[in-house]
């Protein structure tokens, strides 16, 4: 469901605001009196500050929360810092879904990895929230989630729950851990050497920072998991979230519309380009 008109936003109320670490929060937002957009995993809604601007933000709560919406924003600049630092009761604007997501139903009867970079775990969170729902259909879940440093850590508290799951294995490490440390060091993709993959049967869904998903994309391909069996999801600066202003093209395609969620298959001419 979207609105009529996509680029009317819907007024929404901030509901809840959890800290996540030093300058990343939580926001649980619903709108009184209306029906919030439904959303499936891996899409972004645009949000709007009134007096300030709109920016795309990932959908990180759960797929069938029917009456609110979630997201997780890091504190990067004048629309993000005034997100962050809203108060219970604050309106926004939500305009979405937009945008192609996780490939959730090819991911059935499949192994599926997840590799996260940062706050790139927060797009791939409502995926792990359908399939922890869903559990028996699908065969082994893995993530590998990586940071720069424990504090910058993001949803400390459920990466411990889903370590609990079913055939379920989480691997995390840090560039920096400190003194007090006792995890990984290194990053991300030194987590796959700890990974049994089933290549054929596995479905790889990626998200970080553009170089980490490069070479991510990279080592599983030589681990022998198809292409087209490796999805990214990219970040580009969106701006009309409808393929109209140009300013996320990314070689032939619009992030927006196009992505964000890609095969690597389909954009792996363009990723390794310099400067695209």
């Amino acid at each position: 469901m979207t609105a009529v008109d996509p680029m009317a936003p819907i007024p929404a109320q901030v509901q809840q605001l959890d800290r996540e670490n030093q300058d990343t929060f939580t926001l649980h937002v619903a709108a009184p009196g209306a029906t919030l957009p439904s959303f499936q995993p891996g899409q972004f809604d645009m949000l709007y500050l009134y007096g300030v601007g709109e920016l795309p933000i990932s959908v990180s709560g759960d797929p069938e929360a029917r009456f609110s919406l979630t997201y997780t924003v890091r504190s990067v600049g004048k629309a993000t810092n005034k997100l962050v630092t809203s108060s219970i009761g604050d309106w926004i604007g939500v305009r979405g879904p937009y945008g192609a997501g996780w490939p959730m139903d090819k991911a059935r009867g499949n192994d599926v990895l997840l590799i996260a970079g940062g706050i790139g775990l927060a797009p791939l969170r409502p995926a792990l929230y359908h399939m922890f729902r869903y559990r028996p259909e699908f065969g082994r879940i893995i993530l590998a989630y990586g940071a720069r440093s424990p504090g910058d850590m993001i949803y400390r508290g459920e990466l411990a729950q889903w370590k609990k799951e079913p055939r379920t294995q989480v691997l995390s490490t840090v560039d920096y851990g400190g003194l007090r440390w006792r995890g990984n060091v290194g990053v991300v993709t030194t987590l796959l050497t700890r990974v049994k993959l089933d290549p054929p049967h596995t479905i790889a869904l990626i998200c970080g920072p553009e170089i980490m998903m490069r070479f991510a994309a990279m080592e599983l391909a030589t681990r022998g998991i198809p292409r087209e069996r490796i999805y990214v999801s990219m970040e580009r600066n969106m701006k009309c979230a409808v393929g109209h202003c140009g300013h996320c093209q990314f070689g032939p395609y619009f992030v927006c519309r196009d992505g964000p969620v890609f095969p690597y298959a389909q954009i792996e001419p363009w990723i390794n380009r310099h400067e695209i």
